[in-house]
């Protein structure tokens, strides 16, 4: 799934269950970082197309990299989006957030993909793939996106209607 927005799917439920604990601008982040690798060999036509960004071991350093720099990219677009009550980003929220998002996206492109070895170096195969058709997996993306997103809103709206209730405005009629 080079190049999808269909990764955010999960992110979206994984942010709607966690809330404040989890970043998703820095798992979209995350993302991005993770398919440098095939867009270069892509572009380039040289190399691994799916190779060690897509393996748990570089997942692990993009996730570590993701953290650091997402950290500092996630605050700056929220900073711009106005969103300063989401600041600063916790280094425990960033790290989590880069981590799930470099896990989550070796594991679905290796249910998709057959070039990608998810334990390699140690294992020179691929377990996850077609586990699930590439059909239920593209709907498993979109629905647990649109259930996250309806999730986050319900969430989000009741947090702020519970908010104005046990703490009224100041205003006196």
């Amino acid at each position: 799934m080079p190049f999808t927005p269909l990764h955010m799917g999960p992110g979206l439920l994984v942010k709607s269950l966690l809330q404040g604990s989890f970043s998703l601008m820095v798992f979209g982040w995350t993302q991005i970082l993770m398919d440098i690798q095939p867009l270069w060999v892509m572009l380039t036509g040289h190399g691994h197309l799916h190779g060690f960004s897509h393996t748990y071991l570089g997942a692990t350093l993009l996730g570590i990299a993701a953290a650091f720099s997402g950290k500092y990219v996630a605050e700056f677009g929220l900073y711009l989006l106005s969103k300063r009550d989401s600041l600063p980003i916790s280094w425990p929220v960033a790290i989590s957030s880069a981590l799930i998002g470099s896990f989550s996206h070796v594991l679905l492109d290796s249910i998709m993909h057959a070039d990608v070895e998810p334990f390699f170096p140690f294992v020179q195969s691929n377990v996850f793939l077609g586990i699930l058709s590439i059909e239920t997996l593209h709907k498993f993306c979109i629905y647990s996106g649109l259930i996250g997103a309806g999730l986050y809103a319900a969430v989000s709206y009741y947090l702020q209607k519970t908010i104005s209730i046990n703490h009224p405005s100041d205003k006196a009629i």
